[in-house]
Parts: C-alpha cells; sequence; structure tokens
C-alpha cells in the first residue's frame, strides 16, 4: 500500500490532463441518459481514451522519478 502514500507534485499543465479525463467521464455517463448527446458518445470515448492514456503515463513518470530522488 505505499502506492497510495507516495507524494507527487502536479503543474497546472500536467494536471489538465486529469480534468480533461473526469470531467470526459463525467460526459460519458450522462450520454447514457439523455438522448441530445448520444451523437457525441463516440467523440467524448476518443477524449477519455487519450487522456485516462496520458494521465496514466504522467503519473507513472512522475513516481519513477519520485523513487531516484
Amino acid at each position: 500500500m505505499n502506492f497510495f502514500r507516495r507524494k507527487t507534485t502536479w503543474s497546472n499543465a500536467e494536471f489538465i490532463w486529469l480534468k480533461l479525463c473526469v470531467g470526459s467521464a463525467y460526459l460519458f455517463i450522462g450520454t447514457q441518459f439523455h438522448d441530445f448527446f448520444e451523437q457525441y458518445c463516440l467523440i467524448i470515448i476518443s477524449i477519455f481514451s487519450i487522456s485516462v492514456i496520458r494521465t496514466l503515463l504522467l503519473w507513472f513518470k512522475k513516481m519513477e522519478t519520485g523513487n531516484k530522488k
């Protein structure tokens, strides 16, 4: 459980990817309940997938640099 206790610092530019990931997940959940957003489902899934991958890569990169210090 040492993974959850590590502290990292995020710049505002790096934090945007996490916000984009969470926001697109909320939009994707919302598309399942409203017909208006149904036509945008593929775009929202694409944004979510890209932002998840980018966020995880940034997080793992920060964890590796934290281990080297």
